[in-house]
């Protein structure tokens, strides 16, 4: 076993164990909880070193990254999620590299996906994201406009609409935010029962967010270790 492979499994074994023990504490498994590794400027090595310690499900926030990585020839099936904000002139690209898209906050975005998708001949998994905070550069949608994109998403041929991904804010209490994320699942999966996902929680709160009834958190540097440096 290599140096790199011991580092990121010793991460996952602790993570793993960490992951379960919030699980069962909000009367859920461990295997409820899918783990996405965000690979953002992690190389191509890292993903397969992570798909021999069992990871099929694996994120980017750059579509040119998501291209790159996802071209890469992986043995068995890999599952690649679109994390980060997605322009509109870049969604032909990502259609064509994921699986879902977690950052869907706009009726226009929504238009070109299902252009992209329908183009494609393929369906592709949206969730809705939610901004926590007053910082626009991290996009999502206030909570009371979640129904009409989600009704939008829904109607689309080509789109299934899974949930909602949101980020806690970088100040305040994560718990907070979280519970309110919790609050407005609840509300769309009232009207779109199957949109019961739950993307929320990272390296750092990722506990917190499974507390607040999170199904799919997003592992980076406390997985993969201090990102290295690009540019």
């Amino acid at each position: 076993m290599t140096q790199r492979k011991l580092e990121i499994q010793e991460r996952w074994l602790d993570i793993r164990e960490r992951i379960d023990k919030a699980a069962r504490k909000s009367g859920r498994v461990g295997e409820d909880i899918v783990a996405i590794a965000v690979t953002k400027t992690f190389p191509p090595q890292d993903v397969r070193v992570l798909q021999e310690l069992g990871f099929r499900e694996f994120g980017e926030n750059r579509v040119a990254e998501l291209q790159a990585k996802a071209a890469e020839d992986y043995e068995g099936a890999v599952t690649w999620h679109m994390l980060g904000q997605l322009q509109t002139n870049k969604v032909n690209h990502a259609v064509r590299a994921a699986n879902f898209v977690h950052s869907c906050d706009r009726l226009r975005l929504v238009n070109a996906l299902q252009r992209a998708a329908g183009n494609q001949e393929k369906r592709v998994g949206v969730l809705i994201q939610v901004r926590l905070d007053e910082d626009p550069a991290r996009g999502g949608i206030e909570p009371d406009e979640v129904p009409a994109l989600a009704e939008a998403v829904a109607r689309a041929e080509m789109l299934d609409l899974k949930g909602i991904m949101a980020m806690a804010p970088l100040e305040g209490d994560p718990a907070r935010a979280f519970d309110e994320v919790q609050e407005v699942s609840q509300r769309l999966v009232s009207d779109h029962a199957h949109a019961n996902w739950i993307s929320a929680g990272m390296s750092n709160d990722f506990e917190i967010a499974i507390a607040h009834g999170a199904t799919h958190v997003r592992l980076g540097r406390g997985l993969l270790g201090t990102r290295p440096l690009v540019g």
